[in-house]
């Protein structure tokens, strides 16, 4: 099948979102399909305000519309709801095609953050965006039923995976993390204020804590927090490492919609320290023993105080974390991203060639 995979979120950005989609692609185009990614690099950019490493389409619509002119899709996928989002929406609108689209980021959180208004003001835009689309993935059921109370339907589950050959418990730990006061407390992600990573590096715990990631707040923070251990962004190797030194991962914040980067500690035996809300407790469940197939040993922990927390996780067995991890499977999320953009309606095909 020939599928155009458009995105404002994409390679030299290093998150989830980029994650989810660049394996998505990897193991499409294993099995044969012929996928188009039409990403910010294609075009000339700005830096988005806030985040300078995240790049933004400038007028993109003209340049979009030759590119998906020329590759003639059978399906559009619309993963972001950034300019590339908006155009490649207005493109499917004005040639009468179908599209699907995916609920990655909780924008109107992350801005009201920023600007200080009601996140309410800021739901419409996203309903408006997501109101075509033949489905709207997301990651777990919590979430639909989220948007479902702001007025986003149609949704279907898109759920996430871990690589095996990649993350594990065998992997050697990261030289700046083995000779660490324990326990190790490892937080992996965006520096930037809506992780709540405060929270995190003032918590009176024992032990060292590491960060990795880069983000706009990265400087301020490093001077804040002088005791902590910040290793900027790792990759491959270097961020398997990381996990498999950790003796408890530390998700602390409050808005996303899943956390990739929980499973990925899972499957490298690291045990789950978050708060009681989404994303870790779709994760994690209520009682830190995962959901869904009825165990009854703990993976991680979840409390109202990230120090409670972190207690409980440090009583997990990294071999139950692992064994939990198994569960996420890429091959899966594979399955239903198909799934998700072939049922319903037929896709619309291009005409034969006169």
């Amino acid at each position: 099948m020939k599928i155009t995979l458009v995105t404002d979120a994409w390679t030299p950005q290093v998150n989830g979102v980029v994650r989810t989609l660049s394996t998505t692609v990897e193991r499409l185009r294993a099995r044969g399909h012929e996928i188009q990614t039409v990403t910010p690099d294609m075009f000339r950019t700005a830096a988005c305000p806030g985040y300078s490493e995240i790049r933004l389409a400038l007028m993109p619509y003209k340049r979009l519309s030759r590119l998906i002119d020329d590759f003639q899709p059978e399906v559009v996928h619309i993963a972001t709801e950034g300019p590339l989002g908006w155009a490649a929406r207005r493109w499917c609108g004005r040639n009468g095609r179908s599209f699907t689209t995916a609920f990655h980021t909780r924008f109107p959180e992350y801005v009201a953050l920023r600007t200080g208004l009601p996140a309410s003001c800021f739901w419409p835009m996203l309903r408006r965006f997501h109101s075509g689309a033949r489905a709207v993935l997301v990651a777990t059921p919590s979430l639909a039923r989220e948007l479902d109370e702001q007025g986003i339907g149609n949704t279907r589950i898109w759920s996430r995976g871990v690589d095996f050959t990649q993350f594990g418990p065998d992997r050697r730990p990261h030289p700046a993390l083995s000779n660490l006061p324990r326990p190790v407390l490892l937080s992996v992600g965006r520096v930037a204020v809506e992780k709540n990573l405060e929270v995190f590096l003032s918590a009176k715990v024992q032990g060292t804590k590491v960060v990795v990631g880069d983000g706009p707040a990265l400087g301020a923070m490093r001077q804040r927090y002088p005791d902590a251990l910040f290793l900027g962004a790792l990759h491959g190797e270097e961020l398997a490492a990381a996990y498999a030194a950790a003796d408890v991962f530390v998700f602390p914040s409050l808005t996303d919609t899943f956390g990739l980067v929980m499973i990925e500690a899972l499957a490298s035996g690291a045990p789950v320290a978050g708060f009681p809300v989404r994303g870790p407790l779709d994760v994690l469940g209520p009682n830190g023993c995962g959901t869904g197939d009825g165990r009854s040993r703990p993976v991680g922990a979840v409390a109202p105080r990230i120090e409670d927390a972190i207690a409980e996780a440090l009583r997990c067995a990294p071999e139950d974390c692992v064994a939990y991890a198994r569960r996420f499977s890429w091959d899966a999320c594979v399955d239903q991203f198909m799934a998700a953009l072939t049922s319903g309606p037929e896709p619309v095909r291009w005409p034969a060639a006169a």
